[in-house]
């Protein structure tokens, strides 16, 4: 019988964000820079065969949910034939993708139909000026053109909507995040701000917490909280008249490390244990130089048994890692 991932701290390790690109057609004020970040070169790449062989290894070792994230997965070339190797690798269970949803109208077909099973779309505001103003670009209602058409594929459930809450800007979205949630199918999810933005401008009172969000919404709308799953990131509630959904992600404020399942292959091909790592593990070195499968594990094993008890945001001495958002995938 294989021996399943886990860590020094008893955790069982079954999830697993793949970035298949650093680069992205969008250039938001909590990710990157106005003129963008230095690109990976090409080489420095995995190749679409590289992540299948590690995915498909790491599904060896226990890993049963995966998500393709960027920067933006969709300016990566031929991506759903990407999906398409993944999702005939045996022993995955959910094959999901987070996008920021400006190519899905063009590809929600070719996706739907490579196998991804589910999608969560990042929307920080629905003014189209406010989305422009934190985007930097004017893509609002391609946006929601590109939910709508994954949408019209009901193997692609369930469908999530991301907004990144931030102080003195997401206060102003509430109500119509509210109305979205209650008059579609979508799950929209607010996301605490954290300090992996380009800029390195992120500070703890730019932080907008899910509580205060929470709050916020409980005095339009009483809510009702849904069982959380073991190892969720989102705090998930009903509309208590029956309504639609509202979750929250709150890494800063409420920390969910202590039940964390999750690994992180960036594009470049290192490995890493939490979101806020300081150090990584290359996988792609290895791959290259003809490592074999036992000796990738092995490399896996070690990586994950180190894998950092919690993340240490807001306690003294903390740094946030080199990387940025966008080089790490979400």
């Amino acid at each position: 019988m294989r021996e399943l991932l886990h860590d020094a701290h008893g955790r069982r390790i079954s999830d697993l964000r793949v970035s298949v690109t650093d680069r992205c057609n969008f250039r938001c004020q909590y990710c990157m820079p106005a003129e963008g970040l230095p690109w990976l070169e090409r080489e420095e790449v995995l190749r679409f065969e590289e992540i299948a062989r590690l995915v498909s290894l790491l599904v060896g070792l226990g890993i049963e949910d995966v998500r393709l994230t960027g920067g933006e997965p969709l300016v990566r070339r031929g991506f759903p034939a990407l999906v398409a190797m993944l999702a005939a690798i045996d022993g995955i269970r959910d094959l999901a993708l987070t996008t920021n949803g400006y190519l899905l109208e063009r590809d929600a077909g070719a996706l739907a139909a490579a196998g991804v099973g589910r999608v969560n779309v990042s929307v920080d505001s629905l003014q189209r000026d406010r989305f422009f103003a934190l985007t930097r670009r004017d893509a609002l209602p391609r946006v929601l053109r590109g939910i709508e058409a994954v949408a019209a594929h009901p193997e692609v459930r369930p469908i999530k909507v991301n907004a990144v809450a931030m102080r003195d800007f997401t206060e102003a979205e509430i109500a119509r995040f509210c109305e979205f949630a209650r008059s579609t199918s979508f799950q929209v999810r607010f996301i605490e701000f954290m300090p992996l933005d380009g800029d390195r401008a992120w500070r703890p009172d730019a932080v907008l917490s899910g509580a205060e969000l929470r709050a916020a919404i409980e005095a339009i709308h009483p809510l009702e909280e849904l069982p959380r799953e073991p190892a969720a990131t989102a705090r998930v509630f009903r509309f208590a008249d029956g309504e639609g959904e509202i979750g929250f992600v709150n890494p800063v404020s409420e920390p969910f490390c202590a039940d964390c399942n999750r690994l992180r292959l960036t594009a470049d091909g290192k490995l890493r244990t939490c979101l806020f790592s300081l150090h990584e593990t290359d996988l792609r070195g290895p791959l290259r130089a003809g490592a074999d499968d036992g000796e990738l594990a092995g490399l896996i094993r070690g990586a994950v048994w180190r894998k950092e008890l919690k993340h240490r945001v807001g306690e003294p001495g903390f740094r946030p890692p080199p990387r940025t958002m966008s080089a790490i995938g979400g």
